[in-house]
């Protein structure tokens, strides 16, 4: 398999309706055109299930609904790459924080809740498949470190838990034999973290191929570090590793934004100054260390929203996105000094270099 250089640009749709426009040597190009020339060969695709309110109104963040994703696989596709397909499971953003059951699953239990993950599985993979749009990766659930379905899949049920994991990947096996399917935790360094979740797991017997990781080096801690779990994890369960979600600022400015989760401090953290040669120095250091994994299991590494340039508007929720997830943290535009692109949309040395990686 070719070494994966990943980009997840789930949030371009919303970006392109605010007016960005992304350049390479000075001249307007489209955005997956620029991503595919520069060396990134798959994209990651976030996909929601119901990402609307009662009158219809999206939350915002992207608004990652089935027609959304297959524009954005289409777009994919006709630039020669190919595609990761990241099941929330949820109408809205899923994480450590928070795994919320759509809407209409609110009252499902046990079997019942299991067949609509399969349902859902199934169903979106045939409209891709019905587009000529197969992704080559699925990823069941993002970042379940504590399960996903809360309650019902919560960590603290593991065999509930992997029921429910096992219904979205028989829908993945059998919709899409040939993709490789991805079980995603944050917090990539934590070792300990990840050996307790896939034991506990391991009596299940989950057919999956693939350990994704979430690494953010201003939370994380070190790249050797994760190198030192990705050996683990890939020996002691006998998996490829892969870099699911990364990202680290170009500068510490705020750019004109609200919610910027990079600064000063999260500098300090990295090890590497946030200028344009330190956010280019860390990605080689990184794509180094995936590829030294033993045995040739490290697979690739995704860029977390590249392109979402400092348009103050364009947030990861909107007022009715807020209102539905009850998130007290601040909405805003959070990564727009995190982006391969400059605050004019000009790709940074990080993404013109990305071949040498």
């Amino acid at each position: 398999m070719q070494f994966i250089k990943g980009m997840d640009v789930s949030m371009i749709k919303e970006l392109e309706s605010y007016g960005a426009s992304y350049y390479m040597d000075g001249q307007k190009k489209d955005l997956f055109h620029i991503l595919r020339d520069c060396g990134t060969n798959m994209i990651r695709l976030r996909i929601w299930q119901d990402p609307y309110d009662e009158y219809g109104k999206p939350y915002g963040g992207g608004m990652n609904d089935l027609q959304t994703t297959i524009e954005l696989a289409k777009r994919t596709v006709d630039s020669h790459m190919s595609y990761l397909l990241d099941f929330h499971y949820s109408d809205f953003w899923a994480d450590p924080a928070k795994q919320v059951k759509p809407k209409t699953w609110k009252a499902l239990k046990g079997v019942k809740l299991e067949t609509a993950v399969y349902l859902h599985t199934v169903n979106t993979l045939k409209a891709m498949k019905n587009e000529n749009l197969m992704p080559a990766m699925v990823q069941i659930g993002n970042e379940i470190t504590k399960g996903f379905l809360w309650p019902d899949g919560h960590i603290d049920h593991p065999e509930t838990m992997a029921m429910l994991l096992k219904a979205g990947i028989q829908g993945v096996r059998e919709e899409c034999p040939e993709a490789k399917i991805v079980l995603h935790l944050d917090f990539g360094t934590n070792n300990e973290q990840y050996r307790r979740w896939f034991d506990k797991i391991q009596p299940f017997h989950l057919d999956y191929d693939v350990i994704g990781m979430s690494y953010y080096p201003h939370w994380n801690g070190s790249i050797q570090l994760l190198l030192d779990n990705m050996n683990d994890m890939s020996s002691r369960y006998d998996k490829d590793v892969i870099v699911a979600e990364t990202s680290i600022g170009y500068t510490t400015d705020t750019l004109g934004c609200t919610g910027i989760v990079f600064l000063e401090k999260e500098e300090q953290a990295t090890g590497y100054p946030a200028t344009m040669e330190g956010q280019e120095r860390f990605l080689k250091d990184l794509y180094a260390a995936v590829r030294s994994v033993n045995n040739h299991r490290g697979i690739g590494i995704f860029y977390w929203e590249p392109a979402w340039l400092p348009i103050p508007d364009c947030k990861w929720a909107n007022q009715n996105g807020c209102d539905y997830m009850k998130d007290q943290v601040e909405s805003g535009n959070s990564m727009a000094n995190q982006a391969l692109f400059d605050a004019e949309g000009n790709a940074n040395r990080a993404l013109l270099n990305l071949k040498t990686m």
